[in-house]
């Protein structure tokens, strides 16, 4: 089952632009997605109102192919970033997740990847989240093969989406001791920030498009 990730700039009319729902588009599990807010130090995130970003979970290829092709909200996000993938590697549920994805860390190959972070905020947990989280993005803008990364959501659901050169450096930054990522994951194991989440790292399949006229992961890079 496929995943796509879409971000675009859509002008002043993205405040009115609404997530495909699963009943009203044949093939599709689950889609979430709001603004994009680029990551970083601050306490709460730079929300870009012309831009939004949304993830969607697939039945097969082809109903995405069809999702592409014809469906009103496709053709919004069609002039931004697009990417097809298959999950390598994931910890949590989420809808259209399949629970037979691995849970190892293990890295193979060196090819670049994609990790996505999706949760369902606690609203009794969230002054601690995005102070905890704060910490963790001022990193992860900083970490040793990071290509690109943004947020994107809208609340309750909060979402990132980094590409990383290769899974190494990904599991690199997210596990190393000395990182504020790895103290975000140990306060939310001891209460949990998210009602539902899933860190999910992914083979990128196919990159298009471009954010800001730059192909964050071009097709050459794929190998």
């Amino acid at each position: 089952m496929p995943t796509s990730l879409h971000v675009a700039r859509i002008g002043p009319s993205a405040p009115f632009f609404r997530i495909p729902k699963p009943a009203t588009v044949p093939g599709l599990i689950s889609a979430s997605g709001g603004f994009t807010a680029p990551l970083g130090p601050g306490f709460l995130p730079r929300i870009q109102p012309t831009r939004v970003g949304m993830i969607a979970f697939w039945e097969d290829d082809a109903s995405l192919d069809a999702f592409l092709a014809s469906h009103k909200a496709a053709q919004r996000l069609a002039d931004g970033w697009q990417a097809r993938l298959e999950p390598e590697r994931a910890f949590g549920s989420w809808p259209g997740l399949s629970p037979d994805v691995r849970h190892s860390r293990a890295v193979e190959g060196d090819a670049p990847v994609v990790v996505c972070t999706l949760a369902r905020l606690k609203w009794s947990r969230a002054r601690q989240f995005f102070s905890t989280s704060a910490k963790a993005e001022d990193q992860v803008t900083k970490a040793p093969g990071l290509i690109w990364a943004t947020g994107f959501g809208s609340p309750p659901f909060l979402g990132t989406i980094s590409l990383w050169e290769s899974a190494q450096a990904a599991v690199d930054y997210a596990y190393s001791r000395e990182t504020a990522h790895a103290d975000a994951i140990n306060v939310d194991r001891a209460d949990t920030f998210h009602h539902e989440k899933a860190f999910i790292r992914y083979r990128v399949l196919e990159s298009s498009g471009s954010v800001d006229g730059k192909n964050p992961l071009p097709s050459g890079a794929l190998g």
